[in-house]
Order: structure tokens, then C-alpha cells, then sequence
């Protein structure tokens, strides 16, 4: 099973105003994480994509060209690329670079995201939300495998015979479907043959099972050997010592930043006993001592069939850079040879 990293590069100014010195002393910190999972012998690292103010990763591209240029062997992915509102010329080309700086070590997690301040800001419409995603996937997926392209659809100008450069490094390039809990998002997955990476943020993880069977029934029908269809995890987690040091440091930072989301979505304050439930043998978050978490991933893993992959996202509970240093060390210490 691979390990790694999900950071949406979330900011700490305290004064809650635009702050550049700020601003810079959080894309250095990053960068240094993702050296340090480099060096700890994690296996891949992925930065997200927003379009808010508490995050630097509206260009993640820039922030992994950056990483790839500091680092040797990790895998530098996108978690994920809102795809719904961008061109796949341009994603592919900026991806094919990042892939031939990195020496091959790029990967695309394509995706619609959580977040819709994309639509609005790129033009597009939100009413065409899954037609945008599917018009676009086929376009990405297209360019992929044919270096030139005939292509013609509903929401950007033809392509008449067009290649499209520069080519990566691998042939092909990986591209993952990040899905989140729509069971046509699973079966297109599935019918394409393309790696599945699920974001489970809440609830328990065995009950996603239903939907990656789906997945795979997809996969199969479709003719794709067994071995093409890979899932990988995203959680929320957070590696201390001591599990009850990891529970009281992440609780503070995880709880204020998902009761701000939950007022945008109408949900209620997060609680303790909520948070603690969540931490349990079954709930989706990794947040733990090396031991109890790398049994947790194991016993997931079990519940879904197996996994391949699993990300943690740890930095949007507001912890100090040093805490963050300090769990990927223990993750790559402890938890990777626990897994393997």
C-alpha cells in the first residue's frame, strides 16, 4: 500500500487581512514538508485546488514544480484537480511539464472538487455541473492517449487534428478519478478503467464498500482487468505519540475549521463526542498513534476489498508547522513499515 500527503496549502494569517510575509512563510513550510515525506520514504504527495482565501493552492501545479525540483523518488499528484472548470489542454500540458521536471513522477487526481467558487470565477455555469465534468474527462483522457486530436464538444472550441505538446515522461500519464459519494461518479470510474481515489472526510469508512463494489462491477463489465482497478483513500488524519496527544492536538483547529464549512452548508457545530466517535475503530478519521492508525488502515482497507493507496490531509486543523514535521516523520518511522 503507498502512503502519502494531502495539503491544500491552507494559510495561518491571524489578522485574517492579506498578509505576503505570511503567505511565504506557509509555501516554504510545504515545500519543507514535502522534502521531509520525500526523505522519510513516503510515497506520494498532492496538493489541492481552491479558490478561497484560507488557501495558497489555487495554482497547484506551480507549488509541485516547485516541490519537484527539492525532491528525488515522491510521486507529486494533484488531490484534486477541478477539472469541471478548466481546459484539459491546458491541464495536460501543465502536467506534462511537471512530469518531465520531476523525471516522471507526475499524476493527475481529477475531479469536480467541494468547493464551487471555480464555476463562477472561470465562467462556467453550476447547473452544468456534470455535463461539464464528462465533456471534459474524455477530452483530458483523449489527449492522453493520442498526441494528436479530433475532437469537438459542447463547452470550449474544437480540435481539428491538433497535437498537443509536450508529452510526459510515462506513457501514460496516471490519471485518478477523485469521486466523493455519487454512485454514477463510482461506475464511470469503473467503465473507464481508471484508478479510483475516494475522498471519506466523515461517517464510516465500511460504509463506502456498496460503492467501490460498484466500481468494480463497472471495471469488469467493461473488460478491465481486475488489477487496473485500484482505490485509494483520502482522510482526514493526524499522527502524535500518543493517541490521546494526537486527539487533543487536532481536535481545536479540525473542529473550528469544519463548523466554519458546515455554517456554509447548514450543519451544525462540531462537538467533542462527535470528533472522538470519528476517531473510533469504524469513523474515517486517521487521527492516532502510529500503532492504532496503521491497524485502522488495515482493518479499511479489509472492509473495502483492499486499497492501494491511502493520502493523509492533516493541515486543515490549523497545527503548527512543527506538528505537521512531526507526524509525517512518524508516518514514514512507523506507520509505512507497520503497512508493509
Amino acid at each position: 500500500m503507498e502512503v502519502g500527503i494531502d495539503s491544500f496549502a491552507a494559510t495561518k494569517s491571524q489578522s485574517g487581512q492579506h498578509d505576503p510575509a505570511a503567505d511565504m512563510r506557509e509555501m516554504e513550510n510545504l515545500l519543507r514538508r514535502i522534502d521531509l515525506a520525500d526523505q522519510a520514504g513516503l510515497h506520494v504527495f498532492g496538493i489541492g485546488e481552491h479558490h478561497r482565501k484560507e488557501f495558497l493552492d489555487s495554482a497547484p501545479t506551480m507549488i509541485l514544480a516547485a516541490a519537484a525540483a527539492r525532491t528525488k523518488q515522491i510521486r507529486l499528484t494533484s488531490a484534486v484537480t477541478v477539472l469541471s472548470a478548466a481546459d484539459p489542454v491546458r491541464v495536460f500540458q501543465n502536467f506534462a511539464t511537471l512530469d518531465i521536471i520531476s523525471g516522471g513522477r507526475a499524476e493527475i487526481v481529477a475531479g469536480r472538487g467541494s468547493f464551487v467558487e471555480a464555476y463562477p470565477l472561470f465562467g462556467f455555469n453550476l447547473q452544468d455541473y456534470d455535463e461539464l465534468f464528462i465533456e471534459k474527462l474524455n477530452l483530458l483522457l483523449q489527449i492522453r492517449d493520442q498526441e494528436s486530436v479530433q475532437w469537438k464538444g459542447k463547452f470550449r472550441a474544437p480540435l481539428n487534428n491538433i497535437a498537443i505538446y509536450p508529452r510526459p515522461v510515462q506513457d501514460p500519464l496516471p490519471i485518478w478519478l477523485g469521486v466523493g459519494g455519487t454512485p454514477q461518479s463510482f461506475a464511470r470510474a469503473g467503465a473507464l478503467g481508471l484508478p479510483l481515489m475516494v475522498a471519506i472526510i466523515g461517517g464510516e469508512t465500511h460504509r463506502f464498500k456498496p460503492l467501490i463494489d460498484i466500481y468494480r462491477e463497472a471495471g469488469q463489465k467493461a473488460g478491465h482487468a481486475p488489477e487496473k482497478l485500484t482505490v485509494g483513500l483520502h482522510s482526514l488524519g493526524y499522527i502524535a505519540a500518543t493517541s490521546q496527544q494526537a486527539r487533543d492536538e487536532f481536535f481545536p483547529g479540525y473542529a473550528e475549521t469544519f463548523t466554519k464549512i458546515g455554517k456554509e452548508r447548514g450543519w451544525g457545530p462540531v462537538t467533542r463526542g462527535q470528533f472522538e466517535a470519528q476517531t473510533g475503530p469504524t469513523g474515517a478519521l486517521l487521527v492516532g498513534s502510529p500503532q492504532e492508525v496503521a491497524e485502522k488502515i488495515l482493518r479499511h482497507s479489509e472492509a473495502l476489498g483492499g486499497i492501494s493507496r491511502l493520502t493523509f490531509q492533516m493541515d486543515n486543523a490549523n497545527l503548527a508547522h512543527e506538528k505537521l514535521m512531526n507526524s509525517i516523520s512518524l508516518i514514514g518511522k512507523d506507520i509505512v513499515p507497520l503497512l508493509r
